[in-house]
């Protein structure tokens, strides 16, 4: 059976042609680039990484069916610890793959009586107790042994790292699906994520960091982070709530107009999402505000609640459908006030709310963390985010904000948004099209960096010995350095006088001088050419600036290297690269020898972290 072939077919029979040309193109590139050359007798992990709710299961079911055809004979799909979650998984898995022994968590005698006649597909949520049982599964199993193993990790970087790698044990979930693994003869592990920064910041000798990354694409009509928080500044689908007088009230009477418009042109939902806090009693507070809001506009349904309604009919323009009349749409927003069809739902660990009542009607949802990973709104056009922390972390952030994906109209999307909350999201959208950049470039060692104050992921999975920090705006230099030939650095640098005070240069300029450096170990060279070569592939003609400055008689490890001229002239370069050369006289130690030292300041207020490999 060709079972990437069946999957397809069934993709394009549904109408989905353009979806079954991606997934094809995913497949096949996976397939024959990595799955192919597996060895058989390797444990090996790899990435694939895509766009949040950009159609990643779809994704990974057609690499699973490639990896069937190669010869994969048993597959587990990891779901996050949600039993909704997982069920889902494990019926779509029924119903769109054909040919596999599908088996769900307490299937186990299912599993061993296939005897891998089909390929089997056990779906398993991340949870200690199912991975305990499935490790001692697989273990007991004897045709594992001999067999290789494929594991797709959604949500790979959410639960499935190691969360006590600083001190020296390993969490329960980690050591359980390493137990998985090792059941089986070989086996290919398949992380998949939307926000891999976690995943990329973990060391190689972990057994975590991938050996492999694969980004895909989004489809056409896929609203994402360049659309929300473009380089050019902010779009006309974005409000600072800062601005507004009564910012629930704009939001509620928004979204009544776009509810309106959508409901009116067949359409069958229309979500708005609250996203305030991680308290229940703000989500309770926040649905006591837009209960006030929705009576005041009973109230006022044909004084200032119509002005407001004519007022935010001339902003939308719906793409995905004609426009209705405004006297239509005015009845029918007065139609779902007076009908009480308006829904406010609390999603949250003390409210749980099935999928059901926010898929059709005009909702409002308010929530917390659970609003997070695995969860999607239908035809969600609005949103109020003002969830705020004293350590954000970024892919936390970009799980949470749920304005992406592919059913949403662009000409009615709002996204209300405090303005310092726009520029984390802003930053974090910047380092997510590096990432992309960097991928695509064939960069290994991806390099992640954010704005002071923004971290890239939790602290708790991040191996403190391994993980460095490098603070833009810093000036770095070696205290011990050597170079590999003076003659050709003093050629490089001859078209540079002293007599200028700087120059600005090709970045890859000074990435050949700093090639002939040989540095102490105190200087992170490989870190900074990583980074140059992260600003590279985003900018491939990108700038830098160059200091040349020789006959300095500079005492070895006194302290700062630079002059203070030197050191104000290079701060004032903020959002550059700045390398200063200085060639000693060689007096007063530097092994009696006219070298060039480097002295290095990357772009301000930005800390870039770099994975540094070797044994504890």
């Amino acid at each position: 059976m060709q079972y990437l072939k069946t999957y397809l077919d069934r993709i394009t029979d549904r109408g989905n042609i353009k979806l079954a040309e991606s997934i094809s193109k995913t497949s096949e590139e996976v397939g024959n680039r990595y799955i192919k050359n597996f060895s058989f007798s390797t444990h090996e992990i790899g990435l694939l990484f895509g766009n949040v709710q950009s159609g990643k299961t779809g994704q990974m079911f057609g690499i699973m069916c490639k990896a069937a055809d190669l010869g994969f004979p048993v597959f587990v799909l990891l779901t996050t610890d949600n039993i909704v979650l997982q069920q889902q998984t494990l019926s779509r898995v029924k119903s769109d793959l054909e040919g596999f022994c599908i088996c769900g968590e307490t299937d186990a005698g299912l599993f061993a009586e296939n005897s891998l006649i089909q390929p089997a597909i056990i779906v398993l949520k991340k949870n200690v107790r199912v991975l305990k049982l499935w490790a001692n599964i697989f273990n007991s199993t004897g045709f594992m042994k001999g067999n290789p193993l494929f594991i797709i990790d959604d949500e790979a970087d959410a639960a499935s790292l190691n969360t006590l790698v600083n001190k020296d044990r390993q969490s329960s979930i980690n050591k359980y699906l390493d137990a998985i693994k090792k059941a089986s003869s070989s086996s290919l592990y398949l992380q998949v994520t939307g926000t891999p920064q976690a995943v990329f910041l973990q060391t190689v000798v972990s057994g975590w960091h991938p050996y492999f990354t694969y980004y895909f694409q989004p489809g056409d009509a896929y609203l994402g982070g360049d659309f929300f928080f473009p380089i050019e500044g902010k779009p006309s689908c974005v409000s600072y709530v800062d601005t507004l007088s009564r910012p629930t009230r704009e939001v509620v009477i928004r979204h009544i107009v776009v509810s309106s418009q959508i409901l009116l042109s067949n359409g069958k939902v229309s979500n708005c999402l609250f996203h305030p806090s991680v308290r229940v009693f703000v989500h309770e507070k926040v649905a006591y505000e837009i209960k006030k809001e929705i009576n005041w506009c009973i109230e006022n349904i044909n004084g200032d609640f119509k002005a407001g309604i004519a007022r935010l009919y001339d902003a939308i323009t719906p793409s995905k459908s004609e426009k209705v009349e405004f006297s239509v749409l005015f009845d029918k927003a007065k139609e779902l006030l007076l009908s009480g069809s308006i829904k406010i739902l609390i999603m949250n660990g003390k409210n749980h709310i099935e999928n059901s009542e926010y898929e059709s009607g005009c909702n409002f949802v308010i929530g917390g963390n659970t609003l997070g990973r695995g969860v999607t709104f239908p035809s969600l056009q609005t949103i109020y985010y003002t969830r705020t922390s004293k350590k954000p972390q970024a892919d936390t952030m970009w799980q949470h904000s749920r304005m992406f994906g592919y059913d949403r109209d662009p000409g009615m999307m709002m996204v209300y948004i405090e303005e310092n909350l726009y520029k984390l999201f802003a930053d974090i959208n910047s380092t997510n099209n590096s990432i992309i950049a960097q991928v695509e470039h064939g960069i290994d060692a991806v390099k992640i960096y954010y704005p002071n104050g923004l971290n890239p992921t939790r602290k708790n999975i991040l191996d403190n010995d391994h993980v460095e920090i490098l603070s833009g705006g810093t000036n770095y230099y070696p205290f011990y350095p050597d170079n590999d030939s003076i003659e050709d650095i003093n050629k490089i640098l001859e078209p540079f006088a002293d007599t200028e005070p700087y120059y600005q240069v090709s970045l890859r300029l000074l990435k050949d001088i700093l090639s002939h450096i040989i540095p102490s170990p105190d200087f992170k060279l490989d870190a900074f050419l990583s980074v140059i070569d992260t600003i590279l592939a985003e900018q491939p003609t990108g700038q830098g600036i160059l200091l040349v400055r020789r006959n300095r008689n500079i005492a070895q490890g006194t302290g700062a290297l630079l002059s203070p001229n030197d050191w104000h002239l290079g701060g004032s370069f903020t959002d550059k690269v700045v390398l200063t050369m200085y060639q000693v006289t060689g007096t007063k130690g530097w092994d009696e020898k006219q070298l060039w030292i480097p002295n290095i300041k990357l772009p301000n207020d930005t800390m870039y972290y770099d994975v540094i490999e070797g044994n504890d």
